[in-house]
């Protein structure tokens, strides 16, 4: 017995990869502000001496930015698609790893992109 041949459509190849939270799922990106990544959360761990302690200033939630201004008196503008702004509204105590991009609002951590 012949089997038909059957054709297959090739699917669409995109050049940008596509992360999920912009279309309300799970950051399946680890680019700036987006999905923490493991060895991004070990190394901030393992340099405690570089994390600043801060109050949020502002959170917009809708856009996923926040102003934190540190305990030093600087001032800190990130950004966040996973819901850091959700979980850190204005005048929530965090800490935010500068070198490492991590923000952590008790006890989760976010990977925050410098705006």
């Amino acid at each position: 017995m012949i089997s038909p041949l059957h054709s297959t459509r090739s699917a669409e190849v995109r050049e940008r990869v596509e992360c999920m939270c912009g279309h309300g799922g799970v950051c399946s990106s680890h680019a700036p502000g987006h999905g923490l990544s493991l060895i991004q959360a070990r190394l901030a761990s393992a340099t405690p001496l570089e994390w600043v302690d801060g109050i949020v200033e502002h959170a917009d939630v809708a856009g996923g930015s926040l102003v934190i201004r540190g305990l030093d008196g600087s001032a800190h503008r990130v950004w966040n698609a996973s819901g850091a702004a959700l979980e850190a509204p204005a005048g929530t105590p965090v800490a935010l790893h500068a070198r490492y991009r991590v923000l952590a609002v008790g006890r989760a951590q976010f990977n925050v992109a410098e705006v």
